[in-house]
């Protein structure tokens, strides 16, 4: 996915959800990002308070916040390893909502960071917490991600609850080896006396 593409998406989606100061701020903020991208570790932090966290209907699971800041760091005038170090150094000093808006762009800037954003998906990855896993499971994690972190963050939401229906990708690139494990720890939960995850056995009975 470009970032124009993506841009449009989260235009229509936002349009009927902002008020019109909320959009207006949501303007200026991204046009001081594109001149500015310094900005940015300002503007991330009052995506909630002034455009408000509301479910959206598009993106599925995403929030109004959550497309704002998205929104905005689409305006970063960078590519490449400047990119990727622009991202960083956002989610490294963010707190989660931060974070997941950081993850989720990378849906569209992941292509122009290159292999340089993966750290942060590692970082995601190892968290506790469930959201982070789930924004850092998307098409950037489909297309990068090695095999082995991918199957095991699969794994990961099987353990943790997270949906499988949020990881980009799981037709074509689930394998034989997730499959291996995805029944082991069905066979694991069974043995135990619990139930195996509807989601975990619905992948199994797809393979």
């Amino acid at each position: 996915m470009t970032r124009e593409v993506l841009r449009a998406r989260l235009e229509r989606a936002l349009r009927p959800a902002l008020s019109p100061e909320a959009a207006a701020w949501l303007g200026r903020a991204r046009e001081k990002i594109a001149g500015d991208p310094g900005a940015a570790a300002v503007l991330l932090p009052a995506a909630g308070r002034r455009c408000g966290r509301g479910p959206l209907p598009d993106p599925p699971g995403w929030t109004a916040d959550d497309a704002a800041r998205v929104a905005m760091l689409l305006e970063l005038p960078c590519t490449g390893d400047v990119l990727a170090a622009r991202l960083a150094d956002l989610y490294r000093h963010g707190d989660a909502q931060e974070r997941r808006g950081v993850l989720r762009s990378l849906d569209a800037l992941g292509a122009e960071a290159g292999d340089a954003a993966l750290p942060l998906l590692h970082d995601a990855l190892r968290s506790n917490d469930s959201r982070l896993v789930a924004a850092a499971l998307g098409p950037y994690a489909a297309a990068r991600l090695p095999g082995p972190a991918w199957r095991q963050a699969v794994l990961k939401c099987a353990f943790t609850g997270v949906p499988l229906a949020v990881v980009a990708g799981l037709g074509e690139r689930a394998d034989a080896e997730l499959t291996r494990m995805m029944s082991d720890y069905a066979r694991e939960r069974t043995a135990a006396g619990r139930d195996v995850p509807p989601d975990v056995a619905r992948f199994l009975e797809a393979r």
